[in-house]
This record gives C-alpha cells, sequence and structure tokens, in this order.
C-alpha cells in the first residue's frame, strides 16, 4: 500500500491564515534586550507571545482551524487533549464562536490552566499522565461523535502558528536565528515553514527538556515515537508523541533541535522576568534558556529572535522557579 507523505505547509497558507485571525488575536511585540544580548553576545530579541491573548501562541492556530469547521463539525462540539496552553485557546475560542468545547487534561496539569479553561465555558477532564489524558480523549471523542481540534499536528493548526513566523520578519527582516520552544512541534514548523520561504540564510532552532524530548526522540527513529515519561517542570513541553505532519516539517525546515536541563529551564524564567521583565513559563523560556547556557550558538553580533511562547506560570511554581 502507497503511503502519501503529509504535504508541507506552504507560504500562502500562512498568508491566508493571518487574513483569518487578523484583529482576532495581538499583534505582539519584538521586544529587545540589551543586557541579555551582551551577555549572550548577539543582538537579541524577545517574540513576546506570552502576551498574547490566553497567555500564549495557541489562539492563533486554533481561530485558524475554527474557521475551517464545517457547520456539522461544529454543531458536534469540539474536543482536544492538552497540558493546558491549548485547552485554554480552544476553550477561548470557543466561546467566541458559541461551540461546545471539551478539554481533556492530565493530573498534575496547572490548576491555573484548568481554572482558566473552565472559565471560558470548557467541561474539563481529568485523566492520568500526559499519555492516558489521549488515549481518553479518542475514547470520548467516539463516543460522543464530537470534533478533534489537535494541539499540533494539523495543517491548519500548523498554518496558524506561522504567523509568529510572518510578524517576526515584519519586525526583523535580517534575522540570523530563530530559537522556539518544542512540543509536538506545530509552533515551530508553522514558524520555519515562514522564515524558511521568506530568509532562508536565517537558521530556526527547536528547543526541547531533558524530560520530555518528544521531537528529538521522532527524529532518532524516524519516526512518532510515544514517549514512556515525561518529566519536566514545563508542562507546557510534555507533548506525549509528535505528529506525522509535525515531524515532516522539522526534518525538512528546522536546523537543529537542542536539549535543556531543569535549572536551565529556571534560569531562563528568571532571566526573562529580571533583564527583560517579561514573565514567561519554563516552556515559554527554554529558547532563552538553551541560548544563556550555550546549547544554541551564534556567531557575534548576530540578529537572534527567541520567542516567548507563554507566560501561564502558577505563582507557586513560579516561587520555586525563583
Amino acid at each position: 500500500m502507497c503511503v502519501t507523505a503529509p504535504q508541507l505547509v506552504s507560504l500562502d497558507d500562512i498568508h491566508r491564515a493571518r487574513e483569518v485571525i487578523a484583529g482576532r488575536v495581538h499583534r505582539t511585540p519584538l521586544v529587545s534586550s540589551t543586557l541579555l544580548g551582551r551577555q549572550t553576545g548577539t543582538r537579541l530579541f524577545f517574540k513576546a507571545e506570552n502576551l498574547q491573548k490566553t497567555g500564549s501562541f495557541k489562539p492563533r492556530g486554533v481561530l485558524n482551524k475554527l474557521r475551517h469547521l464545517t457547520t456539522d463539525e461544529k454543531r458536534r462540539g469540539l474536543i482536544t487533549f492538552s497540558a493546558g496552553n491549548h485547552a485554554q485557546a480552544l476553550a477561548y475560542a470557543a466561546a467566541v464562536e458559541g461551540l461546545r468545547c471539551l478539554v481533556v487534561m492530565p493530573e498534575g496539569a496547572s490548576e491555573m490552566k484548568i481554572a482558566a479553561s473552565r472559565a471560558y465555558g470548557a467541561e474539563v477532564v481529568i485523566h492520568g499522565t500526559v499519555q492516558d489524558a489521549l488515549e481518553k480523549m479518542h475514547e470520548l471523542r467516539e463516543s460522543r461523535g464530537l470534533t478533534l481540534v489537535h494541539p499540533y499536528d494539523d495543517p491548519l493548526v500548523i498554518a496558524g502558528q506561522g504567523t509568529v513566523g510572518l510578524e517576526i520578519l515584519d519586525d526583523l527582516p535580517d534575522v540570523d536565528l530563530v530559537i522556539v520552544p518544542v512540543s509536538g512541534g506545530g509552533l515551530i514548523s508553522g514558524i520555519a515553514a515562514a522564515v524558511k520561504r521568506i530568509r532562508p540564510s536565517a537558521r530556526v532552532v527547536g528547543v526541547e527538556p531533558h524530560g520530555a524530548p518528544t521531537v528529538t526522540e521522532a527524529l532518532g527513529a524516524g519516526r512518532p515515537v510515544r514517549l514512556e515519561r515525561v518529566a519536566t517542570i514545563a508542562d507546557g513541553l510534555t507533548a506525549p508523541i509528535a505528529g506525522d505532519h509535525t515531524l515532516a516539517h522539522v526534518r525538512a525546515l528546522v536546523d537543529e533541535i537542542v536539549l535543556v536541563s531543569e535549572e536551565e529551564l529556571a534560569g531562563g524564567v528568571r532571566a526573562a522576568l529580571q533583564y527583560a521583565k517579561l514573565l514567561a513559563e519554563p516552556a515559554g523560556a527554554a529558547g532563552l534558556a538553551a541560548l544563556l547556557a550555550g546549547r544554541v550558538t551564534a556567531p557575534a553580533g548576530s540578529r537572534v529572535a527567541a520567542v516567548l511562547s507563554g507566560g501561564n506560570i502558577d505563582l507557586g511554581r513560579l516561587k520555586q522557579v525563583l
């Protein structure tokens, strides 16, 4: 049997997504950091998606996906699985559109993210580990006939996340390096699809925690591999398995994936807050963490954009990190 390889999202797909979400999400700033730039020998900028609606980049992909659902798919209600940021984004977008929404989250998910999802009107089911939550989601989707809005492995979601890349290039057209936190790979897939088509010389590098090397494992195996265990303070980077679409994008367009430790993640949160006055959750600060730790290097004076992908951190976790 012939299996068709996933098609890569095009630049036109991303431009269409930008039209779809225009006026429905924030056009987040690209903020310079002189002191951290000197420390890393770069001209450093932060793409502040921690200031996005719901506190992360996730509404971009969700809103683009919902625009393309049929009336019947919307009528049946929506479902997803998430450690938190995608859950909030889908709950928010569903509320705006007047749609029913169910999100399955793992035990130990951020209480703040659970509460926010419920506040937007979602039905929240808490179930087991991240892997268990994924399986429970499939069970509920089948039994209730709900429409899946995948957190990352969907071309429409990837195209929506790619609008982050367009905005970076609008503000910094001569960018040399873009550093992106990686979970299931939707954000880096979209950003790389934009950046590599418009500025092929720019490097796109992804960052994962040692405790959740989802895409690293998939690259090594040549296919998505389900992680047996995830253990990291970066709850936003705990996808249990990469997707076929995201793996195809990473293999074709991403220059490198690096791993960071828990202390390095915590250091990224502290540095962003202390020196850039930006509050990022550990997942959101992964790119800065990798740069500060030397896991990602760039020639002196390089123009670097680090994506702060989210800022949803519980006060208890923030105290722990600080």
